[in-house]
């Protein structure tokens, strides 16, 4: 079955769908949240209460990626590039496991500040 998130702050509304991987179940079963929304380059991530070693880390992401991030014990959105990438390709700040994906438009998470409440929920 698959699992679909709602994270929302102020008017943008975004969907997820996650994985089917254990560390993505151990998320989704912490859901519904709120958190203070942090930004890096074209990066949102927000702390999650969720403590995990990566099972499939890996140092590069795409645009649209959700991950884990367990040294920040963090949920990252990645929609460009970060401040240590190259080119247009999202790099994490290290490590990262990819827990899902953005299913719906993802332009518009340009507008978010650092600070923002951000809701993070299943979807009914």
């Amino acid at each position: 079955m698959e699992k679909t998130v709602i994270i929302q702050t102020g008017d943008i509304i975004i969907k997820l769908l996650m994985k089917n991987t254990p560390l993505a179940e151990k998320i989704y079963n912490t859901l519904p949240l709120t958190a203070r929304t942090r930004i890096w380059g074209k990066e949102i991530y927000f702390e999650i209460p969720v403590t995990s070693k990566l099972e499939n880390a890996v140092n590069e992401v795409n645009k649209g990626d959700v991950a884990y991030w367990n040294e920040g014990r963090c949920l990252c959105l990645f929609f460009g590039p970060t401040p240590i990438s190259k080119g247009e390709k999202p790099i994490p700040a290290s490590a990262v496991e990819v827990v899902g994906e953005m299913i719906s438009d993802y332009a518009k998470l340009e507008t978010i500040s650092s600070e923002e409440t951000i809701t993070i929920k299943k979807e009914p």
